[in-house]
């Protein structure tokens, strides 16, 4: 049997992994993966992620791949493997790719998902999910504030400490905060993300939202590129990846127009 490409959509609740990426003392979702299709195929299997999401970081739209010579159809792969893994990682959905197809470097964009939730207690059901704000979110201040993330731009200031990547510039086309009742939503799309990127943007809107920082942050911090600008990292656990995206999406397109 020819070696195949087969590219997965994988979902996971984040809060008992060290993250995406396997580790030598820690335990991870892509060793987990990597372990049940080892076992389907009887082959070793290396599996390559499109996002390294951190410790406590969910997916809802991982993407990845790995290489095989099992015979078991691209379609089935997802509904076999989900009998191998435990209940908080999921494979959505899989399919047979051309062999050129890089789950990491074929990425256009990505989508990301970051949840508050606003009240003077903490929930029980959503710990895990959401951030907790004991002060209110001005979400309509939040939005304006996450107007100036639009645009190509230097985004230096906004990577965590240790960050060793050359090239800090990145385009967003999407920064949308909205409310439902004591959630606040907030989406970003871009064509990549340093890291902890969304999440010190994440953190800086509650903060703006809040009163604690003065509207203006994010547009300060583009310009002077100075991370004490900004506000603190919001916590992992309220981060999802949302999708992973190898065509610009209708807003990515209408930025290029």
């Amino acid at each position: 049997m020819p070696m195949r490409r087969i590219h997965l959509i994988v979902e996971y609740d984040g809060t008992n992994y060290a993250g995406w990426q396997r580790q030598l003392n820690a335990l991870a979702v892509q060793q987990v993966l990597e372990e049940a299709l080892e076992r389907l195929t009887g082959a070793r299997v290396v599996v390559h992620g499109a996002s390294r999401t951190d410790a406590g970081v969910h997916a809802l739209g991982q993407s990845c791949h790995f290489d095989t010579e099992s015979r078991i159809p691209a379609d089935k792969f997802s509904y076999a493997v989900n009998t191998l893994l435990p209940p908080d990682i999921r494979v959505r959905a899989s399919r047979e790719v051309p062999p050129d197809f890089h789950a990491r470097f074929s990425t256009v964009g990505k989508r990301y998902r970051y949840l508050f939730y606003d009240d003077r207690h903490a929930g029980a059901l959503n710990r895990f999910t959401h951030a907790h704000s004991i002060y209110p979110l001005e979400d309509r201040r939040m939005q304006a504030e996450a107007d100036a993330l639009i645009g190509a731009h230097d985004f230096a200031a906004f990577a965590a400490s240790g960050s060793v990547v050359k090239d800090t510039v990145r385009t967003i086309w999407r920064a949308d905060v909205t409310r439902s009742g004591h959630d606040v939503k907030l989406i970003v799309e871009g064509s990549g993300f340093l890291y902890n990127m969304v999440r010190i943007i994440a953190g800086t809107l509650r903060d703006i939202g809040s009163g604690k920082l003065a509207p203006g942050a994010l547009r300060r911090a583009i310009d002077t590129g100075d991370r004490l600008d900004l506000g603190v990292t919001a916590p992992a656990h309220g981060l999802t990846l949302m999708e992973v995206f190898y065509d610009l999406p209708e807003a990515a397109g209408r930025m290029n127009e």
